[in-house]
């Protein structure tokens, strides 16, 4: 049986991260998908669909999106039912995720566009994070660089190549 959804919808509003009384964290939202077609009047509608994300994926979550946030979600849709005040069976469908992607660029304090960010650590580690990627591309930007220059990369090897088994791009054995 496959029970798998994928969708990209921007957020309502600002999630809001809860705690079980067992210290599980969980955030539900409303994610606004458009239809791929428009009304008898031209204009496209959208689809409002309740999503829950839990435990350390619900505080990434709120951590890093905001209202309006563009973002793709993959999961699985459960129902459920419960007895309101009055005494009405009440139904429910979410979207129970397991992944999450933002789907909108970065500026440049390391947050998405128009959101600042108020907790420290999870700025502090995106800006390490993001110094890291940024001095590997200028290594890997020096190492092409300096490749260009040398018109022949076999120009002085007299013929032989020495290569090391971990430079090669897969692993040794027998098949």
């Amino acid at each position: 049986m496959i029970n798998r959804v994928v969708l990209v919808g921007r957020l309502t509003k600002d999630p809001e991260l809860r705690y079980t009384t067992n210290g599980v964290a969980v955030v539900s939202f409303n994610l606004a998908v458009n239809r791929s077609f428009t009304n008898s009047q031209g204009e496209r509608e959208a689809d409002f669909i309740s999503c829950v994300i839990w435990r350390k994926g619900a505080e990434n979550f709120a951590n890093f999106t905001h209202k309006g946030s563009l973002v793709g979600v993959d999961g699985r849709i459960q129902t459920s039912s419960y007895d309101n005040q009055q005494g009405q069976r009440i139904f429910r469908t979410d979207v129970i995720l397991e992944n999450f992607s933002l789907l909108e660029p970065k500026n440049q304090n390391g947050s998405t566009s128009s959101n600042n960010f108020s907790n420290q650590n999870s700025q502090s580690n995106y800006n390490q994070n993001a110094n890291n990627f940024n001095n590997q591309s200028n290594t890997n930007n020096q190492y092409r660089n300096s490749n260009q220059k040398s018109k022949d990369p076999f120009q002085n090897n007299n013929g032989g190549i020495e290569i090391s088994d971990d430079d090669l791009p897969f692993c040794g054995g027998t098949i």
